[in-house]
């Protein structure tokens, strides 16, 4: 069986989808419930209740189920919340992460495959394709793409001394069914909400103003659980590290026009840059020699298929 942590969620369900497809059955980790959740009720996974940070619940899986691959998805957050102290909180993030591991050399898993984010690559200044081989940025910036850089240089250490073999899946901007309402990060599953509702977008929830011209390497979320799915069944994989993306930049305005075509009556505008940004993506030639990968969606279709499956009664 393949283990998925973070199975339930959004990036996870569509992976443990993916997997099943492909013929592997799967055990999920959910911290706060042991039941499938509901976007997965017509897939035979096996439920877990547990914890990253706890390794005897960790443990108990495997007693339970033979584990033969991790697909680990689950984070525990790195920032002090509820009164915790900021040292606990990143010890507890780095813990989950050693835990894993942990149990893979305990149960003689062969591959571990480890969600990294495209936030590794925030401050570097290099226009075009972003190669797993750049020199990344070291200064802190977010609290996420920093727990994925030490995770991924441990992951380096503990794969030379353990022998297990683990991929790091740098994945891109993701959006599509079960996304999170706001990204704090891009608008487009704002505005595929709007649209789908017939109302004005809401985007006072991201982070940072909008403009039509941003970019970033926009995936759909069922071409990113195949690609992570493929990075834990390819029998073969050359190197540590993948890009998990389109491969292309995809601009805020390719989005809302996108949006447009599926649903005519949608219209919004944002406001231009006074300078263009660069514009940046993820190169995914790795991903696309080692596993055969390429995406099934491109923005049109991802906009329709997200919005069908708003408009059928989905929340998010």
């Amino acid at each position: 069986m393949i283990f998925v942590t973070g199975g339930a969620g959004f990036i996870g369900s569509h992976t443990v989808r993916a997997l099943h497809a492909a013929g592997e059955k799967c055990v999920l980790l959910q911290r706060r419930t042991p039941a499938l959740p509901p976007q997965l009720h017509d897939v035979p996974a096996a439920m877990a209740q547990g914890d990253i940070a706890d390794l005897e619940s960790l443990r108990e899986v495997g007693r339970r189920h033979t584990i033969a691959g991790i697909v680990h998805l689950a984070i525990t957050p790195p920032w002090a919340a509820g009164g915790e102290d900021a040292v606990g909180a990143v010890g507890r993030a780095l813990d989950g992460f050693l835990n894993i591991v942990r149990v893979a050399e305990e149960w003689g898993v062969r591959r571990v495959v480890v969600a990294s984010t495209i936030g590794v690559y925030g401050g570097v200044a290099a226009e075009g394709a972003l190669g797993e081989d750049l020199p990344l940025p070291m200064g802190y910036f977010h609290a996420i793409p920093t727990l994925k850089k030490v995770t991924e240089l441990l992951a380096g250490q503990l794969a030379a001394e353990s022998g297990i073999e683990i991929v790091a899946a740098r994945i891109s901007g993701t959006w599509g069914p079960g996304g999170h309402l706001p990204d704090p990060f891009f608008p487009a599953p704002s505005l595929a909400h709007a649209a789908a509702r017939r109302t004005v977008p809401d985007l006072s929830g991201l982070a940072h103003q909008p403009y039509a011209e941003d970019s970033l390497d926009l995936c759909y979320v069922k071409d990113t659980g195949r690609a992570l799915a493929l990075l834990q069944r390819t029998p073969v994989l050359r190197h540590t590290t993948y890009n998990v993306g389109s491969g292309r930049a995809t601009s805020n305005a390719e989005v809302i026009a996108a949006i447009a075509a599926t649903e005519p009556g949608f219209h919004t505008e944002l406001p231009s840059r006074d300078t263009t940004a660069p514009r940046q993506w993820l190169d995914t030639t790795r991903l696309r020699e080692d596993t055969g990968f390429t995406p099934e969606y491109d923005t049109a279709a991802a906009a329709a298929d997200y919005i069908g499956w708003l408009r059928a009664g989905n929340e998010r």
